[in-house]
């Protein structure tokens, strides 16, 4: 009878104490658990390790290795498992990224600031010493009190090295089937990747080879601290080749933001300025009000068609022509959550672009975000020029995820409503959205209620993110309208 031997691989800061409960869940399973000592200096250092906890395995017990690597620990994992390619049954990535050759550990730090500090840093990191620093290296979100003293007490320094040091891979490590689990009080879920999987990121498309497999746990990123039995329960289970397996972005049917929108409205042609487009009221005349529509993100660098192709887009911008106004929709560079300053500059810029326009009236313009979007809104709520007339947020994000590693209240909406006066501000809510983005929208409402803001919702209680090609409803449709209708209003435009 074959058994499995677990390779627990720890992260930053940390050691095989992490892995105390789960290892010993796995052991009742009758598993056999190794739980290797990374050191440094380096992250070839931390490789050898993890080479020697496989090679002290006896190849004639027929034992199948599996290795789970945590955090910064996938690095040296996946490093160790390139090399010994024939001797790795799976490789499970516990809430951490995808390494790649030639890039360092450090490019996966949540942190962006603090990612930027560690190519400056040389010697050694501090443990963090409190709560709130671990929050820096990611959600600790479920860790109970105790085991977050703990966690600080037991932390020793990381080799800066260990982040520093290029991953180097001959590609073996390819052939090997591997499982994420992914914790959703991280910000990450299976619908979530499955959504951007079908925006057709080629770099994630070997995300949906049938070898891999994905499971949730509803937690932080410490799941062998806050969840240690249901995490060894999900190790089991990918041993055993088990798991939630994606789509692959083509096939026989359109992805789902490439679907028709989802109302009849006439065919309006467009102008094309650089990466703005106009569409505007045949016939009209005079300075018209203008509504800017704003896509989410982030969207691969190479996707075709881009965001403003989209029917979605193309749809907003005829129905707002239909309605008398100028639609503008645009492509903004959100290719990485790293780019919300470039985007907001794009935003800024077509704007500025479209005010500037004799057709259109500069002191009655509309700002509307959609999805991932949404955290540029806190700019234009936190000092709302006089011409802006209102701002809507279809099914936003409003708040970065806990592991995009944005710091500070530029793009967190929550922190700066307070500052918008009595701006409008029209937020379509939908009753399937996924549970990390509905978290960062009820922080929102929570907010605004607070502060008095002048602040409407409009409940879609059967929608999903992207309903408008997606949920092809009377429900969705009527949502749309009244939408549209709230904008116009405060265009003064109806």
């Amino acid at each position: 009878m074959t058994t499995t031997a677990f390779i627990l691989v720890p992260g930053l800061f940390t050691g095989p104490h992490v892995w105390e409960a789960t290892a010993a869940r796995l052991t009742a399973a009758g598993a056999e658990v190794h739980t290797p000592v990374l050191a440094g200096p380096d992250l070839e250092a931390d490789i050898t390790a993890v080479l020697t906890a496989i090679d002290a395995i006896d190849p004639a017990s027929e034992q199948q290795i599996v290795l789970a690597g945590h955090d910064y620990g996938i690095h040296p994992a996946v490093g160790a498992a390139d090399r010994r390619a024939d001797r790795i049954a799976r490789i499970v990535y516990v809430d951490s990224g995808m390494p790649r050759d030639g890039v360092p550990a450090v490019a996966a730090v949540p942190d962006q600031e603090l990612s930027r500090h560690l190519t400056e840093t040389a010697g050694a990191l501090p443990p963090p010493a409190t709560g709130a620093e671990w929050q820096r290296w990611g959600s600790t979100e479920g860790v109970p009190a105790a085991a977050l003293d703990r966690l600080t007490a037991l932390a020793t320094e990381q080799p800066v090295g260990t982040l520093l040091q290029p991953l180097r891979l001959t590609g073996a490590v390819a052939a090997v089937p591997t499982t994420g689990v992914l914790c959703t009080g991280s910000g990450t879920s299976i619908e979530m990747l499955q959504m951007l999987v079908g925006l057709g990121d080629p770099a994630l498309q070997a995300l949906t080879d049938p070898r891999v497999s994905f499971f949730e746990l509803a937690t932080g990123h410490w799941p062998m601290l806050s969840r240690p039995d249901e995490l060894a329960d999900v190790l089991l289970s990918a041993a055993a080749g088990e798991g939630h397996r994606l789509k692959p972005a083509a096939g026989g049917e359109s992805p789902t933001h490439l679907r028709p929108f989802l109302l009849d409205v006439p065919e309006v042609p467009h102008e094309r300025h650089g990466n703005v487009d106009l569409y505007l009221p045949p016939g009209a005349d005079g300075p018209l009000p203008a509504i800017v529509f704003v896509h989410g993100g982030p969207v691969p660098a190479g996707a075709q068609p881009t965001p403003r192709d989209w029917p979605t887009f193309v749809g907003y911008g005829r129905y707002a022509a239909e309605q008398g106004v100028v639609g503008v929709t645009l492509d903004h560079r959100l290719h990485d959550v790293g780019d919300y300053e470039r985007a907001a500059a794009d935003v800024a810029a077509a704007v500025a672009l479209v005010r500037a326009d004799p057709r259109v009236d500069g002191d009655r313009v509309g700002l509307w975000f959609f999805s991932g979007g949404g955290p540029m809104t806190a700019d234009w709520l936190a000092a709302p020029p006089e011409w802006l007339r209102c701002v809507a947020a279809t099914y936003p994000i409003l708040a970065p995820l806990p592991n995009w590693g944005l710091v500070g209240d530029r793009f967190r909406p929550a922190s700066v409503i307070a500052r918008a006066g009595r701006l409008p501000f029209l937020l379509t809510r939908v009753g399937l959205e996924m549970p990390e983005i509905a978290a960062t929208v009820e922080e929102f409402v929570a907010a605004a209620k607070d502060c008095g803001a002048n602040l409407e919702i409009i409940d879609a209680p059967h929608a999903h993110h992207g309903f408008e090609t997606r949920d092809v409803t009377d429900e969705s449709r009527a949502v749309v309208r009244r939408a549209m209708r709230g904008v116009l209003a405060h265009l003064g435009a109806v």
